[in-house]
């Protein structure tokens, strides 16, 4: 009991810190709620988020905005289809000291952060694209044969322009399902963009103030991970992911005649973790089969392709996952 009580009082903690944090983040980075919530519940799963939207919703701020909240180390890499490897990773020079000795030293490139903004990552070429590889899934990089490791923790929150399509190449299916969840970021509503132009056009701006550091947040998403987890909520995470496979037996029939392929465990291990990162940012000591119903989208759709006959007929990918999750509620309910 003792255990229990101790574990409970360490998430109520996090829980007001993470509602300090989150109002801080929206102070700069206002109507878009949603977008915040998503994003910090990834980086206290330990995961990368993938931000599509169109130019000038304020993605570049938001993550500006959480590196001070966060205590985090931020760097920022703009994609472009020049860009290469070396720029991303770094490179080693042939130094000369001053008795006429040659050797090389390593020069570190942006990834070695801890919270990597990568601008526009579509816009590089495949070869570009890929040394982010290792470093989102092991956390490290391998150069000149050498294992360099990178800086603790290490998030990277892409962003993608999704309606710019000359000159840019589509991020390969293990790169996206390297990214925790896709947040779509849409317009502000009226009330909310009356409130942007007010706070951000004045002689001041509203600042960010530090509410972790590094070590503070590495230690919030060890205890994420101790939070439990009812049994419902775990078979409503694998009836869900399972019944978006075409494969499956369980797969839904409107999803089966529809997928050229579904999600795999990543993706279950993805919604265990982002439905505590929700219920700790909602105050809740666990999380519920809503919160399943909740992230479907979000953790989801990057993970899934229409087939090539469900996209001549107009198929919406998200609304059939929004049917698979809401299937997934009511059976819920009904347990």
């Amino acid at each position: 009991m003792a255990e229990t009580a101790a574990l409970v009082a360490e998430i109520e903690a996090l829980g007001a810190r993470l509602a300090e944090a989150r109002a801080s983040v929206e102070r700069r980075f206002i109507g878009q709620d949603r977008v915040v919530e998503l994003v910090l519940a990834a980086m206290l799963c330990g995961g990368h988020a993938l931000l599509v939207g169109l130019p000038g919703l304020g993605k570049t701020r938001l993550v500006d905005t959480l590196s001070t909240v966060m205590g985090l180390k931020g760097n920022r890499i703009q994609f472009t289809p020049d860009l290469m490897p070396a720029d991303i990773l770094g490179s080693e020079v042939l130094d000369t000291a001053p008795d006429g000795t040659r050797a090389f030293r390593f020069i570190e490139g942006p990834v070695f952060c801890q919270l990597l903004m990568a601008d526009e990552i579509n816009r590089a070429s495949p070869r570009t694209q890929s040394a982010l590889l290792q470093a989102m899934q092991e956390r490290e990089v391998t150069i000149a044969g050498q294992h360099r490791p990178l800086g603790q923790p290490f998030h990277v929150l892409a962003t993608q322009n999704p309606i710019e399509q000359e000159g840019t190449y589509p991020l390969p299916e293990a790169q996206l399902d390297r990214f925790l969840v896709q947040v779509d970021v849409a317009y502000p509503d009226r009330a909310a963009e009356r409130a942007i132009l007010i706070a951000t056009t004045g002689a001041e701006e509203a600042a960010a103030h530090p509410v972790f550091t590094a070590a503070e947040l590495l230690a919030a998403q060890a205890l994420l991970r101790r939070m439990p987890v009812g049994d419902s909520v775990v078979e409503a995470i694998l009836d869900l992911v399972r019944a978006c496979r075409p494969g499956e037996a369980e797969a839904a029939p409107e999803l089966r005649e529809a997928l050229s392929w579904g999600p795999g465990p990543r993706a279950a291990q993805a919604l265990m973790l982002m439905v505590r990162a929700r219920a700790l940012l909602d105050g809740r000591l666990a999380p519920s089969v809503e919160d399943v119903a909740a992230l479907a989208r979000p953790v989801l759709i990057h993970r899934m392709a229409l087939n090539f006959t469900a996209r001549a007929r107009g198929a919406d990918l998200g609304a059939l996952i929004d049917g698979a999750a809401g299937r997934v509620l009511r059976l819920g309910a009904a347990a």
